[in-house]
């Protein structure tokens, strides 16, 4: 059977279009000169990262304390190289203690006007087309805590008070899954809207504090909720971005099973290991009968999770480590 083009789902970082990034920051009053000093040596230290073409800096002319970085990369895989590294973690911490707020966007490059697409720095390609889109936006983090501590935490993860689905107008909470393999924790999450409201919603409900409070002790890595600036740098190095997704259909849910596969990859492999993977997966969904009705891989260094979603049982073994189903919510359970 060939899937009709408006059913199939692929987006992927691997189809390497040019990278436009985008970070909107709200500063502390007084902080600018802190700013500048700060955004003067990241540039020097950024030029040399491979893969970047050029940065540009923005005030606001309406509200002075905002301001926006766009950078361009040749295409996504080595800005995501980058800015999930220590190096990027260290890198943006001056920069960091003078706002107030950040938000970051990522966009491929699919169309440019005049004359800047002839200039000879341009070292990227644009997006061939339009991504379709089932509507979801996905999302995971991963943490490891103490060993011998995983039935604990495992039962704290799973025994909550789900917080509301619906987060506004245009947002909503879809599904979250929860999985354990050893001690590594992996949850992922999918909301129909945007994904940093979702978030925000999520971590201000009393019920989710007291949970990310009850496993604390058990973290490997410490982190104190109540200092920004700790619980930052927590969640940014927990973060596993999606690298990858392809859906073959749209497939009625019923008989759809959740499962998880860690994958073991050599240090400075990963983004190969999720390319390889992501071949695989794009080869997987276009075959007749393929029980795998969905795939969607993360990755962060030398860490790669695919989220499957099954028809049933898998009629050949997935290569890598299957993870533990601690919980999985869909949106209509927590409405």
């Amino acid at each position: 059977m060939t899937i009709a083009a408006s059913d199939r789902v692929s987006i992927s970082s691997f189809d390497g279009a040019m990278l436009r990034v985008v970070l909107l920051m709200d500063l502390h009053e007084g902080t600018e000169p802190q700013f500048l000093a700060a955004y003067d040596q990241l540039c020097d230290q950024v030029a040399s990262v491979p893969g970047h073409i050029s940065d540009q800096l923005c005030q606001s002319i309406e509200n002075p304390s905002q301001w926006l970085i766009t950078s361009e990369w040749q295409s996504a895989v080595p800005f995501l190289s980058w800015v999930n590294s220590e190096e990027h973690l260290e890198m943006v911490k001056p920069l960091s203690v003078c706002a107030r707020s950040t938000r970051s966007f990522r966009y491929s490059v699919l169309r440019e006007t005049g004359t800047v697409h002839v200039a000879p720095r341009r070292l990227g390609r644009l997006q061939t087309a339009p991504r379709a889109s089932d509507g979801l936006v996905r999302s995971a983090l991963t943490f490891t805590v103490k060993p011998g501590s995983e039935q604990d935490v495992a039962d704290i993860l799973a025994d909550y008070a789900s917080p509301q689905a619906r987060v506004d107008a245009h947002t909503r909470l879809h599904r979250t899954s929860l999985f354990m393999h050893g001690n590594r924790v992996v949850r992922t999450i999918e909301v129909q809207g945007d994904l940093m409201t979702a978030l925000q919603h999520v971590a201000r409900q009393p019920e989710v504090r007291a949970v990310e409070e009850a496993i604390n002790p058990y973290l490997e890595v410490e982190r104190d909720l109540d200092d920004p600036e700790s619980a930052r740098m927590f969640f940014m190095r927990a973060a596993l971005p999606t690298v990858h997704h392809v859906m073959a259909d749209r497939p009625d849910e019923v008989g759809i099973r959740r499962m998880a596969v860690i994958h073991q990859v050599e240090p400075g492999q990963g983004m190969g290991a999720a390319r390889a993977l992501a071949e695989a997966d794009e080869a997987e969904a276009d075959r007749p009968g393929s029980l795998v009705a969905a795939s969607t891989i993360f990755q962060r260094d030398n860490i790669v999770v695919r989220l499957l979603d099954v028809r049933g049982e898998l009629e050949e073994p997935v290569s890598g480590r299957v993870m533990r189903l601690v919980t999985d919510r869909h949106a209509s359970a927590v409405s």
